[in-house]
């Protein structure tokens, strides 16, 4: 919770986002995913939600773990989260 609380924090920050909360609900729930499914998942428009993933991934909120290519999604990931989960620093 404490994690969620500095996030909810930080992404309002960097974003100055409307979507803040929706965008930080979307990350908790998979901390992995790919672009294309965050957009559909979090229902945020196409164009909106890829400049705040741009956003968050420019101040290391995010790491991309595999960029897009062609008509492939970029796959990113919610490090601070999954280092929580597993215990361990994984990424």
């Amino acid at each position: 919770m404490e994690l969620y609380e500095d996030m909810k924090n930080q992404i309002q920050t960097i974003t100055h986002s409307q979507y803040a909360i929706q965008m930080l609900d979307s990350i908790f729930t998979r901390p992995i995913f790919k672009t294309t499914d965050f957009v559909n998942e979090s229902k945020i428009h196409k164009p909106t939600a890829m400049n705040l993933l741009r956003q968050l991934k420019q101040e290391g909120l995010l790491n991309e773990l595999r960029p897009a290519s062609g008509r492939r999604a970029a796959v990113l990931c919610f490090s601070k989260l999954i280092n929580i989960a597993e215990g361990k620093k994984v990424f």
